[in-house]
């Protein structure tokens, strides 16, 4: 049984937690929706795709969705977060994006899309389903032909502060909270052996696979962020 102290209870992400993430907290000044710099595993390991069309599993305000639709692709922006999507929907008509990037408010643990892209991205999602169970929903939606990256928290020992979530207090999703403390909530994290495991089977083939340690500047503050990166095809 959960105590009001357990970490399980205070990190359990569904609707409700994200719906309080993403919204600004007047008396402190802060507002989770701040656009933080674009993940720069998107140009390193999609750059270089032709264009067709995308979704972004977890896309909260729209970051790393909008970076896809300026680069000619048609998005789909998928988040349990309806004040999150309010905010990437107005960012996307700021930047003359509405057009190529549609909005879904969904449970990606249970959506039933119904259709595949050609590319599914997902940064630092933080489902309810635990990561390896969310990868392997997530890959479902893969075309044949079509490229799955995977940007996570790495699950490493003495990994220190809960940095993602400080880097989603201002920018993101779908795995985005703003708590700090010690470590990353519990179920949040992957290894790079999980993840490329799940996709050594017929029909996938696993062409980048690697963990790496970043410094991100978040206004006054710089985050250490570890991420654990695995790009897939379909075959």
């Amino acid at each position: 049984m959960h105590t009001e102290d357990d970490p399980r209870e205070q990190h359990r992400f569904d609707q409700e937690y994200w719906e309080r993430h993403w919204t600004p907290d007047a008396e402190a000044g802060e507002d989770a929706r701040q656009p933080m710099p674009v993940s720069p595993y998107l140009e390193a390991e999609i750059g270089y795709l032709a264009p067709a069309t995308a979704l972004d599993a977890g896309c909260g305000t729209g970051t790393e969705a909008l970076w896809l639709a300026h680069r000619g692709w048609q998005v789909t922006g998928a988040d349990i977060s309806a004040t999150a999507l309010t905010a990437a929907a107005a960012r996307a008509e700021a930047e003359g994006m509405a057009s190529r990037v549609s909005w879904m408010e969904a449970d990606l643990t249970q959506w039933e899309p119904g259709r595949t892209w050609d590319l599914v991205v997902t940064h630092y999602a933080h489902p309810d389903s635990g990561q390896l169970a969310f990868y392997e929903r997530i890959a479902s939606w893969v075309a044949p032909g079509g490229t799955l990256l995977i940007v996570g928290h790495l699950h490493a020992p003495h990994s220190g502060r809960h940095d993602h979530d400080e880097h989603n207090q201002h920018d993101r999703h779908d795995g985005h909270d703003g708590h700090g403390g010690s470590g990353h909530p519990e179920g949040s994290t992957a290894t790079l052996a999980g993840i490329t495991t799940l996709f050594s089977v017929p029909g996938w083939t696993v062409e980048r696979g690697y963990e790496s340690t970043r410094t991100v500047e978040a206004g006054e503050r710089s985050v250490t962020l570890q991420d654990v990166v695995v790009r897939v095809t379909r075959t």
